[in-house]
């Protein structure tokens, strides 16, 4: 651990588990003392019982010491490291020290098919929507290289059919017989109307809107069951505020302005 900062997360936590195990330790040689003080009582050897009560003594004299060590071991201010940015750094560091593609951006940290959002007040992080409390940066930097090997989640035909069915709504609004006209909508519109419900943008956000178009735009599933073709179409006239911008597996910036249905040929 000489590499690490003495005032980071992974040093602290290493300090306070290096003094658990010794005072797991001591513990357990005071158990394996009180063992055979134990079996010296069963049978009556009172010369060893008279020997092992002065170990006995002198391991819980340690066993002791090495409980306050541990209990005072830990010296994190943990509102100032969070506050400061540096889990993210360390996060970053731990990232790119084991070759894991980590980006950080609004927020949000990019890692590809899921997206890391830290709640420094809970102490946790949520991978997509999933509470993780192992926030230990190399060990959720390895969580999440083993997210990378399992199968992929995300359901590109249900997520296909969702937005045809807003993008319906949304083109009716224009008139009647406008479905076969391929209009392109704004995605921001888009993502509007899919999160009406209470507290639905908090729980699905824009970023992981972001994200699932990409990987549907990239997926290559592309028809919905009623034969219409998704596009997602740039707009020359787009304001910056209605872009749907995602960092993609190689950290690149992509962005999305538009979203269109066009019958199947």
């Amino acid at each position: 651990m000489d590499d690490v900062p003495s005032d980071s997360l992974e040093a602290a936590l290493a300090h306070t588990e290096a003094a658990a195990e010794c005072a797991q330790n001591a513990s357990a040689d005071l158990a394996r003392a009180l063992r055979r003080l134990r079996a010296s009582a069963q049978v009556g050897n009172l010369r060893d019982l008279r020997a092992t009560l002065a170990t006995v003594q002198q391991t819980a004299e340690r066993a002791r010491d090495e409980a306050d060590r541990v209990a005072s071991s830990w010296h994190l201010d943990e509102d100032a490291y969070f506050n400061s940015g540096r889990y993210s750094e360390e996060l970053l560091a731990a990232a790119q020290a084991t070759g894991l593609q980590l980006f950080e951006r609004d927020e949000r940290f990019y890692c590809y098919p899921v997206l890391v959002r830290v709640a420094p007040a809970e102490r946790s992080v949520f991978v997509d929507r999933a509470r993780e409390r192992r926030i230990r940066p190399s060990v959720l930097v390895e969580h999440l290289r083993e997210v990378q090997r399992r199968p992929p989640r995300f359901r590109p035909e249900a997520f296909l059919d969702a937005l045809f069915r807003v993008y319906g709504h949304l083109v009716a609004k224009r008139g009647p017989d406008q479905l076969d006209a391929g209009l392109p909508v704004p995605l921001v519109d888009v993502y509007e109307l899919m999160t009406l419900m209470p507290g639905s943008s908090r729980d699905y956000s824009r970023q992981e809107f972001a994200r699932d178009v990409y990987l549907l735009d990239r997926g290559g599933v592309t028809t919905t069951r009623r034969g219409y073709v998704v596009s997602f179409p740039a707009s020359t006239g787009a304001r910056a505020s209605t872009a749907m911008r995602v960092v993609t597996e190689s950290g690149q910036e992509k962005v999305y302005y538009g979203l269109a249905f066009s019958p199947g040929g």
